[in-house]
């Protein structure tokens, strides 16, 4: 008797190992944070990746509730998801600069607040019954695609440095094996606005790990501002500092939102005037 992947049985497997795998990339930046937490200063880490993530785990959350049906493992891992990204920010902000502390703000006031609010007022007042839950699932999977093409900056530099110093394997491998398996998921419930986006995060995390096995050996190449001179060093005085910090950062960007449809392998690269 054949197998039929669309059977019950099947997504029920896939998005109990999707829940599995999420909670363990939502896991990742606890290094970063832990860093935070003993040194009492965020060093230059960014708080986009939090607030996007929390964005995007609350927006599938929307999705999940407005859907019902075969739902129940969408809203639990975006739930734990709204809850750990929560928490993150929250000592963010109590070791961030004032500045810091005041873009956070307005980054979650304009995702959280304006762009989330703004959807389910949308959608609630001009959109009934299926369209509803059709409108917010293309919202959904285009975000998703937003997302996914992240991981260029990344793939770029690889091949300009010929180094990947900024691309661990094992998250590259974990967040692509997250894509195959909430594609799965999505793909036994019929549900494409789930699935289809993750084969483009399928896509990019295999380049990825090609591009590994190509570079793996390259000589690693300055990605920082050369500091020859006592006035360089002057203009540069975190470089050093935020160089050693990269890998971490990479740890929290990479989880922009990996509860269902989005599991981007996105990850920062320093650049000469943003380190």
């Amino acid at each position: 008797m054949a197998l039929d992947i669309h059977d019950h049985s099947f997504s029920f497997a896939f998005g109990l190992l999707g829940n599995i795998l999420s909670f363990l990339v939502y896991l990742a930046p606890l290094p970063t944070f832990y860093r935070i937490f003993k040194k009492k200063s965020t060093e230059g880490f960014q708080s986009i990746p939090y607030s996007v993530a929390l964005f995007s785990a609350m927006l599938l959350l929307y999705y999940a509730f407005l859907k019902k049906h075969d739902a129940s493992m969408l809203i639990t891992i975006n739930t734990i998801g709204c809850c750990i990204e929560s928490i993150y920010l929250f000592l963010y902000m109590i070791y961030a600069t004032k500045t810091a502390r005041v873009y956070t703000t307005k980054l979650l006031i304009f995702f959280n607040i304006g762009a989330l609010g703004l959807i389910i007022l949308v959608t609630l007042a001009s959109f009934h019954g299926r369209l509803r839950v059709t409108i917010v699932g293309w919202i959904c999977a285009i975000f998703s695609v937003c997302v996914f093409a992240a991981p260029l900056s990344i793939i770029r530099s690889v091949i300009k440095t010929k180094s990947v110093e900024y691309m661990p394997l094992p998250l590259s491998f974990f967040l692509t094996l997250c894509a195959v398996t909430w594609f799965l998921y999505g793909y036994s419930l019929r549900d494409f606005y789930i699935a289809t986006p993750n084969i483009l995060g399928f896509s990019f995390g295999v380049t990825q790990m090609i591009l590994y096995v190509l570079y793996r050996g390259g000589t690693k190449e300055a990605m920082l501002p050369k500091s020859s001179s006592k006035l360089e060093l002057e203009q540069f005085p975190n470089a050093v500092v935020r160089q050693s910090t990269v890998n971490q950062t990479q740890e929290a960007a990479m989880n922009y939102g990996v509860g269902g449809t989005i599991s981007s392998n996105s990850q920062i690269v320093p650049t000469q005037l943003n380190v």
